[in-house]
């Protein structure tokens, strides 16, 4: 069994030729990538959920929400250490060796204290800031009516109080031989969820 006095440190990153340490790049990602993952323990086992999720500079911190009663809250109640990963994938990279294959990506993990929004105000702001992302184009109050507070009795926010980040990309060359796109290659790939295709499967 390994010694977990020789374990890495929780930012420590095997490439570092790799590593971004640029934090306007860092903060640009977090405000623009649609989607992380929050992983969570309980009872050594490990958790991970897929989120939308919205990042605030002033407070350096990630809102989410979930359900006012389930295992992400109850795990963040027994244990609110957790990561928050975010990452984009970019051309697919060939080679003569399969061994030399690669992608570029760009990536961030997020360590730190997941806190259950209590306050009220708090807690609406964060709901407005996810509608103000996800959907830039629709106002509130014109659009449609913004949160209020009796709709906090039906989720839970999360604010993620970040205490380190790791980042990091790769970039090929742009005329990079044969690099495509996954999406490009794979034409018979559904989309996720699947759309119906007729108006008799809607109604169903």
């Amino acid at each position: 069994m390994p010694n977990d006095d020789h374990q890495p440190a929780r930012t420590a990153m095997r490439r570092s030729d790799r590593a971004i340490t640029d934090e306007a790049w860092i903060e640009t990602f977090l405000s623009y990538a649609p989607i992380g993952v929050l992983a969570t323990a309980h009872d050594n086992q490990p958790f991970i959920n897929s989120n939308l999720f919205v990042y605030d500079k002033a407070r350096h911190a990630i809102y989410i929400h979930t359900a006012k009663v389930g295992r992400t809250r109850a795990n963040i109640e027994h244990n609110p250490q957790v990561c928050f990963s975010i990452m984009s994938m970019g051309r697919l990279l060939p080679a003569a060796e399969a061994l030399e294959f690669s992608v570029e990506y760009a990536a961030v993990v997020a360590f730190g204290q997941c806190q259950i929004v209590d306050d009220a105000a708090e807690a609406t702001m964060a709901l407005q800031q996810l509608l103000d992302k996800y959907a830039p184009h629709l106002k509130a109050g014109e659009d449609y009516r913004p949160p209020v507070k009796e709709e906090l009795k039906r989720t839970t926010v999360l604010r993620l109080d970040i205490e380190a980040l790791t980042a990091k990309q790769k970039l090929a060359e742009a005329n990079f031989a044969d690099a495509y796109r996954y999406e490009d290659v794979v034409t018979d790939m559904p989309t996720f969820p699947v759309a119906p295709s007729t108006p008799d499967e809607a109604a169903d």
